[in-house]
């Protein structure tokens, strides 16, 4: 672990580079509305002297060269202790390229490192600097995707709940953008006979289904006691889902496609939501994500952190209104690929800090990653 930081230092940030890996699935993947046979994380290092923090985001190789070219110049030399002056700043500096999406990745990876540093810096694990509200992160285990066939669906929910003892599942729905809801509805029960009673069941259809298909599968949703039904509908499309919200029993939930602050009060202000998401890889980092969820504190919700657990899992544990972690199959397999000091799920939680180690407490498996390296 790296020595504490001298009281009253003022370190700065002396360089910012990112790396490119692109990981093949362990068989081809998919959701209602898109299909993939690899994923690629984009890595940053942000270096302060002899300390280096890590932060990353998932998406489009390209991320790295904005990260590089537009952002590194606007971090370097600037205090590693003020991460939300250095997150405005990037915010600022990338207006006219287009925030959201690809460069709101780049953005956010960035200031993930920047928190990361920063806690190395002081020896801390990045949820003491944060300050804990809990000592436990409740998971759920996610995954099911639509090529699976039953064999592996059964197969991947048991491991979650009978060797692991996570107590709660989700998989994908809305499978040809709604086309095969039959086969949709099939999984969903041949999903419950896996699990059992007990375990709560989720699903999620990435936008795949319209307004009245959505709500018609909420009668089934709830005979199959499913209790989570992420992005019914388009999550661009805030009216519609206020009117799936309040036609189903099942909770609502989106915002993973939140690239800024301001998606989160749409989310809020059309009461579109159950339980809003964000995604610190993609919201603008830890920075944002700590403002999401005091957003949903205000509105009397409860915050879901979306997919890159082990970048989620020390800012979760310091919101007081967290309601669960995704324990998202296809990025803990590549987090685990490529860092050591991965968390354990065991029993449903992870718990982020409990090994001492200074900020999100991984260090990247230098050699095995090589191999995957864009």
């Amino acid at each position: 672990m790296t020595s504490p930081a001298a009281p009253g230092a003022q370190p700065v940030v002396d360089s910012v580079d990112a790396v490119a890996y692109t990981v093949p699935t362990d068989t081809p993947e998919g959701d209602g509305t898109l299909t993939w046979q690899s994923t690629t994380l984009v890595l940053v290092h942000v270096r302060s002297g002899a300390t280096t923090g890590l932060g990353w985001t998932y998406g489009a190789a390209a991320t790295a060269q904005v990260v590089e070219q537009q952002l590194a110049p606007v971090v370097t030399g600037r205090s590693a202790w003020d991460v939300p002056a250095a997150n405005e700043a990037m915010s600022r500096a990338v207006r006219n390229a287009g925030r959201p999406g690809l460069i709101a990745g780049a953005v956010s990876a960035v200031d993930i490192a920047l928190w990361d540093l920063k806690a190395r810096l002081l020896g801390l694990p990045l949820v003491r600097l944060l300050g804990a509200s809990r000592s436990d992160v409740p998971v759920y285990g996610s995954g099911g995707f639509t090529p699976y066939d039953d064999e592996r669906q059964d197969r991947q929910l048991r491991s979650w709940v009978e060797e692991q003892g996570i107590p709660r599942v989700k998989i994908k729905v809305g499978e040809s953008w709604g086309r095969a809801e039959r086969r949709d509805r099939d999984r969903i029960l041949r999903a419950r006979r896996s699990i059992g009673a007990r375990t709560e069941l989720y699903v999620d259809a990435n936008g795949a289904y319209t307004r009245k298909q959505a709500i018609r599968l909420g009668a089934f949703l709830a005979e199959q006691e499913v209790t989570w039904f992420e992005e019914p509908v388009s999550s661009d499309d805030v009216t519609g889902l206020a009117q799936v919200r309040a036609a189903v029993t099942a909770d609502v939930a989106a915002g993973e496609y939140g690239y800024s602050l301001p998606c989160f009060g749409r989310l809020l202000e059309a009461g579109a939501v159950d339980c809003p998401q964000a995604d610190a890889t993609r919201c603008g980092g830890i920075t944002v994500w700590l403002r999401a969820a005091a957003l949903a504190e205000a509105a009397g919700l409860e915050i879901s952190g979306h997919c890159a657990p082990h970048v989620h899992a020390h800012v979760a544990a310091a919101v007081p209104n967290l309601r669960h972690l995704e324990w998202f199959h296809d990025h803990v397999r590549v987090e685990e690929l490529l860092f050591d000091g991965v968390l354990n799920p065991a029993g449903g939680a992870v718990r982020p800090g409990a090994s001492d180690s200074a900020g999100l407490g991984l260090t990247l498996r230098a050699d095995a990653a090589e191999r995957y390296r864009v």
